[in-house]
């Protein structure tokens, strides 16, 4: 409901204003509309910084695997270490056995909650980036309004930019620095996993 509110101002002026007009070649609206999760993805910026979080989504599930089928086989030979062991000589060994698991387990939590700030953070940096450029394609339009089309409930085609700024975008970063390339997932020499602060 609120977006149909939102949006009915929207309609009306629309409606009301001389939308496709061409002033010395140059299209004019008072209103723009852009697909947000479009433009990042759809960005060289935002294609790397997916890659690279896929990438290391990829290689901390390998490293879960690998460290749950190690975990596995250790609980399995405290097991069988069991009937051999009295009460009280067993007893510290299991609950070692349960720290470590849980020290592991909050270790790869923790690599997982830095693969989505970082995520996030490319995110972020991105749209900071390009809120200049926006800002300027705004300007040659004559538009006072960029909304994202989830806010829209109809609107002309012609009035999106994604494309057009996805272009501008790719080309004001093709030299620019590009989301840092720090390892994602940090694993030590030893094998034991640890977390990133």
């Amino acid at each position: 409901m609120r977006c149909a509110l939102f949006a009915a101002p929207v309609l009306a002026l629309l409606m009301g204003h001389p939308l496709l007009a061409q002033e010395s070649g140059a299209f004019r609206s008072p209103v723009l509309t852009l697909n947000q999760q479009g433009l990042f993805e759809g960005s060289d910026y935002g294609k790397a910084s997916l890659a690279r979080l896929e990438e290391a989504t990829r290689a901390l599930q390998t490293e879960n695997r690998r460290i749950e089928a190690g975990l596995e086989t250790e609980e399995k030979e405290l097991t069988a270490r069991r009937a051999a062991l009295t009460v009280e000589a067993f007893r510290p060994l299991s609950a070692a056995f349960d720290a470590k698991v849980e020290g592991i387990r909050t270790a790869q939590d923790a690599k997982s909650r830095e693969l989505t700030r970082q995520r996030d953070q490319d995110r972020q940096r991105f749209f900071e980036k390009a809120l200049p450029i926006l800002a300027d394609l705004m300007r040659e339009s004559g538009a006072v309004v960029l909304m994202d089309q989830s806010a829209i409930i109809l609107s002309l085609d012609r009035i999106d930019v994604t494309e057009i700024a996805i272009a501008r975008i790719d080309a004001a970063f093709a030299e620019a620095e590009a989301p840092a390339e720090a390892p994602l997932v940090d694993e030590p020499a030893d094998g034991t996993p640890r977390g990133q602060p």
